[in-house]
C-alpha cells in the first residue's frame, strides 16, 4: 500500500507575521514549521501502517513550498514517513489552492499507484479546507473528509465526521482521499532514534518541469483572487471599567456590550 500525506510549511503564528510588497504571505523572513493540523495526518497515515502489520506499506511525506519547506518534510520523516518529496519552484510562489492542487495532483500521480491521499483539516496560514476535495477531483478519487475518527478493514475506510448537531458515519473503498481533525488523535512526537534515522531516509526535490506543468498555470498570475492592500492590526488599547458603586454597573454592562452588538 503507498500512502501520500500531505504536510504544509507554514509561518510560525507567533512568529512576527509580514506580508511581501505583492502582498503575499513573507515565507523567507519568518520562522516557519510544520502545520500542526497537518501533523495530526502524518499520525494518522502512521498509525494505519502500524495497525497493518504484515503488509507493505510506504508512507510518503509531499510539500510544495520553498527552499525552507523541506523542513516540514523533515519533520514528517522523524516522525515516521519513509520518504519524502519537496516540489519547489519559484514560479509556484503566490500559488492560490486551486494551483496547488494541481501541483499536488501532479506530484502524486508521478509518485505512481497511490492508494491513499491524507490531508490535514486545514492549513493554519491560509484555513481554506478545500485542498483535499480539489485533489479528489483531480485524481478521480472520492473523498472523506474532516474525520476526527479513522478505521480501517481491508480496502475498506470508515471515518465520523463531528458536526454542529449530528455525527456522520462514512464509508469509502481505496483508493481515496482522506482529511482528518485535529480531534483524530494526538500528534507523536519525533523520537531521539527516529530524529537520527531521518537523516538516512530519501527525500526528493521536484521542480514544475519534472512535473509537466506549465508555470503559466501557477504562481500569483494565475491566481483567480488577489489582495488588493492590507493594513497593519492597529495597537490595542486601553479596556473601558466597568464600576458598580451605586448599584448601576448590571445596566453599564449591558449598554456596553450592546453597543458593540455582543448582546
Amino acid at each position: 500500500m503507498n500512502i501520500v500525506v500531505l504536510v504544509k510549511y507554514v509561518p510560525d503564528a507567533t512568529a512576527d507575521r509580514q506580508f511581501e510588497d505583492d502582498f503575499t504571505v513573507d515565507r523567507v523572513n519568518v520562522d516557519g514549521l510544520l502545520s500542526e493540523l497537518d501533523e495530526y495526518a502524518v499520525e494518522q497515515s502512521l498509525q494505519i501502517k502500524e495497525k497493518r502489520e504484515g503488509e507493505e506499506i510506504t508512507v510518503t511525506a509531499l510539500t510544495v513550498g520553498p527552499e525552507a519547506a523541506e523542513a516540514a518534510v523533515r519533520k514528517a520523516l522523524q516522525m515516521g514517513a519513509d520518504k519524502g518529496v519537496h516540489v519547489v519552484d519559484d514560479a509556484i510562489a503566490g500559488s492560490d489552492s486551486i494551483a496547488t492542487s494541481l501541483v499536488l495532483a501532479k506530484a502524486i500521480e508521478k509518485l505512481g499507484p497511490v492508494d491513499l491521499v491524507v490531508g490535514g483539516l486545514a492549513s493554519t496560514d491560509a484555513g481554506m479546507s478545500v485542498v483535499p476535495a480539489m485533489l479528489a477531483e483531480r485524481l478521480g478519487l472520492p473523498q472523506v473528509t474532516l474525520a476526527s475518527v479513522v478505521e480501517t478493514q481491508g480496502d475498506q475506510i470508515r471515518i465520523k465526521r463531528d458536526g454542529d448537531v449530528a455525527t456522520e458515519v462514512i464509508g469509502g473503498t481505496l483508493p481515496l482521499v482522506l482529511s482528518v481533525t485535529d480531534q483524530s488523535g494526538e500528534a507523536r512526537y519525533p523520537s531521539f532514534k527516529g530524529i537520527m534515522a531521518a537523516k538516512k531516509k530519501p527525500l526528493e526535490r521536484w521542480s514544475l518541469a519534472d512535473l509537466g506543468v506549465d508555470a503559466a498555470q501557477v504562481g500569483l498570475g494565475a491566481a483567480y483572487t488577489a489582495v488588493e492592500e492590507t493594513a497593519a492590526r492597529p495597537p490595542r488599547t486601553a479596556g473601558e471599567i466597568v464600576t458598580d458603586e451605586d448599584g448601576s454597573g448590571a445596566k453599564a454592562l449591558a449598554d456596553f456590550l450592546a453597543s458593540k452588538k455582543f448582546i
